[in-house]
């Protein structure tokens, strides 16, 4: 594949990616998203997405696992080392990456594994539980307005490619949940029942809150269930995101569990 030589810093498709980078919700105004790295542009193509333009620093192209990669887009850009490294937020830039078109949103799957984020703020803890969520087999992730931007540089990284493997959903009011089917369940201290104690429902929803407010009252009231992990150490509380992997791992281990023998 031949790629297209850019040594202009003003080319509009170099502008896009620095407004993408510097700008977490600028994706949602354009339609596309980047994406920086070996490692994401191959879990995006293993799910079946398209890579629209793959920019590749000079001296990245010269190497072939590199160009094998940028094969597979639309359209291959190489651009001086210079101009890659600006372009990124890392400080040791990953020197291929590419622009992908927005997954269409699709409807709320109402009988499936789900996560539901309310306000999470910290895009790490938001990239963590998708990676989480992604891992021990949860479905779709809903994220209500206030969350940080589900396709936002951070989120992406955090993620590690779990995006692709997922039905993510974002910007909604808690009326769009009442689509949900299956019963709810959330994580308070002061729950009597211990997580590793209680029977969870499979498949259930499980909602996690604001790192500072916790859950809006309104999601609790419609929560099933609500249980405490357990603290023998007497921190105050857990981040977000460490709780929702042992949540969702134990969810994933008592299905496991009841299972029967193959």
């Amino acid at each position: 594949m031949e790629a297209l030589a850019i040594s202009s810093r003003d080319n509009p498709r170099l502008a896009l990616v620095r407004r993408l980078c510097k700008d977490p919700a600028a994706y949602r105004r354009v339609g596309q998203v980047w994406l920086e790295g070996d490692h994401l542009l191959r879990a995006c193509l293993l799910r079946g997405c398209t890579l629209q333009d793959v920019l590749v620093a000079d001296t990245a192209w010269q190497r072939p696992a590199m160009r094998e990669l940028a094969a597979h887009a639309r359209r291959a850009l190489r651009v001086p080392d210079a101009l890659f490294n600006e372009l990124s937020p890392l400080q040791s830039p990953a020197a291929i990456g590419a622009l992908i078109d927005i997954p269409a949103a699709a409807p709320i799957e109402a009988g499936v594994a789900t996560v539901v984020l309310d306000r999470l703020q910290d895009a790490g803890n938001v990239g963590s539980i998708l990676r989480s969520a992604s891992a021990l087999g949860v479905r779709q992730v809903l994220a209500l307005h206030g969350t940080a931007a589900l396709w936002s540089p951070k989120v992406l990284r955090a993620a590690m490619g779990a995006h692709f493997g997922l039905h993510l959903s974002e910007g909604l009011r808690i009326d769009d949940l009442s689509a949900l089917q299956v019963p709810w369940v959330a994580t308070s201290s002061h729950a009597v029942t211990a997580l590793h104690e209680a029977r969870l429902p499979a498949p259930c929803v499980w909602v996690f809150g604001h790192e500072g407010q916790g859950i809006a009252e309104a999601l609790l009231e419609r929560c099933a269930m609500t249980v405490r992990i357990a603290q023998p150490g007497g921190e105050e509380s857990l981040n977000v995101a460490a709780a929702a992997a042992i949540c969702l791992h134990e969810g994933l281990r008592q299905q496991l569990a009841g299972a029967p023998s193959q």
